[in-house]
This record gives C-alpha cells, sequence and structure tokens, in this order.
C-alpha cells in the first residue's frame, strides 16, 4: 500500500498519544518517524511503534520524560533520558548543544539511559540547520548482540551508528553521513523479513558462521549481521561503545545485562565553523569540492554520482509526491498496535 505522509502522521500520532504520551510528545514522535519513511529509510520509521508499544506496556519505555541534565561543566554535560523516547531526549540535548556551541565555538555531550533515538541523521540535520557541524556516536544495547565482531561468529555489537554533518550553502544542502557499523540497519532485516525477501550476500552469518541470505535467520535462528568493511566496521563499532556506552555511563555491550528494551546512549559533539577560519572561503571550497566529486563520469548502471545526504533527499521528494509504500506485514503490526492501545478504528487510515 501507498500512504502520504499527513493521514500516517496523524495515524502514528494517535497510537503513540493512546499509549500514554501528551500529544506534543506523540506529535514529535510521529514527525520523527515518518520523516525517516519519507527519506527512504523505513527501518526507522513507523514500523517501530509496535515495539513501542510492546516496550511501554512491558515497562522499559516510559512516556512524557524530558533530558535530565546530570551535569555541566562548561562546554560539557551529560544527560539522562530516564528511558524515554528518544527522538524528544535526543532532540532536546542537541539543543543544548547547538546552543552552547554558538556561545562558545564547541560543545560536546553525553547522552546515557534513553529509549531508541531512531534515525541518528536527524540530529544531525538539526545542527547543519543552525550552520554547524556535528559529530554523533550512538550505542545499542540490546539483548541479544546483533552483529558479530571481525572474525567471530557470535553477535557482540549493536548496530551502533556514526553521523557526520557538515552545514549546506546558499547553492549545497548539508552533507548528512548517517550509517550504522553493521552491513545493514536491523529495522532492514525486519522489513525484509515482513515483504518476503532474502538479504543481498555478505551481510548475514547463521549461527555456525556460515553464510545466510533470509532474514529469519537472523530473527529466529540466532545468526548475526556482520560489520561492514570487515575490520573497520568492527573497529568503529567498538568506538561506538567506548564513547556512547562507556564515556556516557550508561553501558556497553556485555555477556550480561537485563533486557531494557532497546536501550541507547549516544556521544556528541557540536562545532561553531565559523570559529576555525573564514566561514565565506569554507563554503566556496565546499561547493568547489563537492562539485569535483560529482562531476565524476558515473560506473555502468549508475545514473549519477552522489554524495551523503543525496539518497534521502531523492526519496524525500518521491515520496512526498507518491506517498510511502508500507507492506501488509507492517500494516497490519501498525492497526494490531492500533487495537492494543484502544484507538477506535475510525481513526485508523483507509488503504489505498
Amino acid at each position: 500500500m501507498l500512504i502520504h505522509a499527513e493521514p500516517l502522521t496523524r495515524f502514528a500520532a494517535a497510537i503513540t498519544e493512546a499509549a500514554g504520551s501528551l500529544p506534543a510528545e506523540a506529535q514529535e514522535v510521529a514527525t520523527h518517524l515518518v520523516e525517516a519513511n519519507l527519506k527512504g529509510h523505513d527501518s526507522h520509521g513507523v514500523g517501530m511503534i509496535p515495539h513501542y508499544v510492546r516496550n511501554i506496556r512491558a515497562g522499559l519505555l516510559k512516556p512524557n520524560r524530558h533530558a535530565r541534565r546530570v551535569s555541566e561543566t562548561g562546554s560539557i554535560a551529560v544527560f539522562d533520558g530516564d528511558m524515554g523516547y528518544g527522538q524528544v531526549i535526543a532532540r532536546e540535548a542537541t539543543d543544548w548543544a547547538i546552543a552552547k556551541a554558538k556561545a562558545t565555538g564547541l560543545s560536546a555531550f553525553a547522552l546515557r539511559n534513553t529509549h531508541h533515538v531512531a534515525r541518528v541523521g536527524t540530529y544531525g540535520e538539526q545542527a547543519a540547520a543552525q550552520g554547524l557541524v556535528s559529530i554523533h556516536f550512538v550505542n545499542v544495547r540490546l539483548a541479544p548482540g546483533r552483529v558479530a565482531p571481525f572474525g567471530g561468529i557470535k553477535g557482540r555489537y549493536g548496530t551502533d551508528p556514526v553521523c557526520i554533518t557538515f552545514p549546506g550553502t546558499e547553492k549545497l544542502p548539508p552533507v548528512v553521513l548517517d550509517f550504522a557499523t553493521s552491513k545493514v540497519a536491523a529495522g532492514k532485516l525486519r522489513v525484509a523479513l515482513n515483504e518476503g525477501k532474502h538479504m543481498p550476500d555478505g551481510m548475514l552469518i547463521d549461527a555456525q558462521g556460515n553464510d545466510a541470505t533470509d532474514p529469519a535467520v537472523f530473527y529466529r535462528a540466532n545468526g548475526s549481521m556482520l560489520p561492514f568493511g570487515e575490520h573497520k566496521g568492527s573497529g568503529l563499532a567498538l568506538a561506538c561503545e567506548l564513547l556512547a556506552g562507556v564515556l556516557t555511563g550508561g553501558g556497553a555491550m556485555q555477556a550480561q545485562f537485563p533486557n531494557e528494551g532497546v536501550k541507547n546512549g549516544m556521544f556528541s559533539i557540536v562545532i561553531d565553523p565559523a570559529r576555525f577560519g573564514d566561514r565565506a572561503w569554507m563554503e566556496e571550497e565546499m561547493e568547489a569540492h563537492i562539485g569535483w566529486v560529482k562531476s565524476s563520469p558515473p560506473r555502468p548502471g549508475v545514473d549519477t554520482v552522489m554524495i551523503a545526504g543525496d539518497p534521502e533527499r531523492r526519496s524525500r521528494q518521491k515520496r512526498i509526491e507518491t506517498g510511502i509504500p508500507i507492506d501488509a506485514t507492517s500494516w497490519g503490526e501498525l492497526v494490531e498496535a492500533a487495537g492494543t492501545v484502544g484507538l477506535p478504528e475510525a481513526q485508523i487510515p483507509v488503504q489505498g
């Protein structure tokens, strides 16, 4: 099915509010998720809502929490999310970092104990919209480990994303580099499973370490995802665990830890580029470099050379016009979640 962003946002907000959120929080969570769908990241879109509802009912996700500042020393702060919605809490911590970077040139924060922050690129875009550079490391405490270390069989890491953004100019949009350190985000496996599709070779292994393509191997037979770039992705995942897990105080993946649903830590640095030199020269240099990169002749089968952020902008433009595709299984899960929280059937959009 295809559904346009506006009715999907209303539906997502209605479920979230019925599950216990105040209207403003429900709207923010829904808008964040649908924006991920628009940008082509269905793994981080409204398909997460049934999982959120289950975690609320299990006491693992606590609606209506805010970023609680544990400490602030100059341009450094530590925040605790009290296992509230990451979409709200990570945005609030990033708001603090933006204001501090504008005042001092540089800020950093450690965020711990928050539920799923969802698409990390959102917070990078938040900083870029204010003309700031940002760097984000996130760890994912989710039992059991999802991603095998380089050379290993059993999962020891989460998908542990990294995001780096650079503000745009009058001529160019911002650069938004946002990727999981696994070869694919776990949510993309969920989407493939719901659609009855297999994954490309080289992304999954089964419980014995053999190559696999069926996402059911991951969800139902103790398989693992592989890190991207072999030792490089594995090394970046370790960095995420140390920076977003250990440094923040939220904890890193280990042999024994309680079921916490989805628990994220995030370590972020926000920078005012104007403190490093002439802003006009930087913008001209950025435009020249990106123009040079995109001038490369495309390989056979590639229509154009893109940079980080281009695929999301292209997807958003298309899906605003045509609607967001949702497979039958994912839609059924959303409708079931709506029923679980007592949402009236009249508030469920008609398929089309």
